[in-house]
């Protein structure tokens, strides 16, 4: 398969395959995992944007994982600077660059990685993260690894962004309907409580809501608990408090 069948394959899957299982985290994997294979790289790693720094999110092997932490820890290397200024980083060989990043360098150089470049990960110019590549030995990363390796992190920023806000639309679509048949729940309560005390449902309310402050529980809990289990509460004279009651 040429390279350019193996990205149109990969830009598929994404396209395709993962959006199924809309998992940030399988989007991510996948993306190291092809980026090795397309560039034939030793290894990869990708670190996200979090409060202003890096942080280690996944990495096709063990050394990119050592590396991919060494950045975060140092806030240091191609990766960061690629980050920071939104375009492509790369070295070809650390053994003569260790200047621009001693520290990031010594670290690579203890676990033979020789080569490295960082691809920004942005969406409309907003910082995400970044996807490393890493070779264990001296290369020159031509205009076609690059372009390359970009339109995948480009693919791969997109897609996690996306599955993001999915999971937010998800958690709050989840908010709403628990609120929603919270509320419903404690009107039926309501009634139970008014017809069982021979009171309005306002004074109900007050009933059941004293209740659950004096017991520490969520409105939400004893309502459940009237209508589906049975349970009674009654102001408790003097104290305002409510103990239960079984009707």
């Amino acid at each position: 398969m040429t390279r350019e069948a193996a990205l149109l394959e990969a830009l598929c899957r994404f396209a395709t395959v993962l959006p199924s299982a809309y998992d940030a985290a399988m989007a991510l994997e996948e993306l190291t995992d092809t980026a090795v294979d397309l560039l034939d790289l030793s290894s990869s790693g990708v670190s996200l944007e979090e409060g202003g720094h890096l942080r280690f999110v996944t990495a096709s092997d063990h050394t990119a994982s050592e590396l991919e932490l060494a950045q975060e820890r140092l806030q240091e290397g191609p990766c960061h600077d690629a980050l920071r200024q939104g375009v492509p980083v790369t070295t070809d060989d650390l053994t003569t660059d260790a200047y621009r990043w001693p520290h990031y360098g010594a670290r690579a150089a203890a676990l033979g990685i020789r080569a490295v470049a960082g691809l920004p990960m942005r969406l409309a110019g907003v910082p995400v993260g970044a996807l490393n590549l890493y070779s264990t030995t001296a290369r020159a990363w031509s205009t076609e690894d690059v372009d390359i390796a970009q339109v995948l992190a480009d693919a791969a920023t997109g897609y996690v962004v996306n599955a993001v806000k999915l999971h937010q639309r998800e958690r709050l679509s989840e908010q709403l309907q628990h609120a929603l048949t919270s509320r419903v729940v404690v009107e039926q309560a309501k009634g139970i409580t008014a017809n069982d005390r021979g009171v309005g449902v306002d004074e109900a309310f007050e009933i059941i809501r004293s209740y659950a402050r004096s017991h520490n529980a969520s409105l939400h809990d004893v309502a459940t608990a009237i209508v589906t289990a049975g349970m009674r509460v009654r102001p408790s004279p003097g104290t305002g408090s409510v103990p239960p009651a079984r009707g």
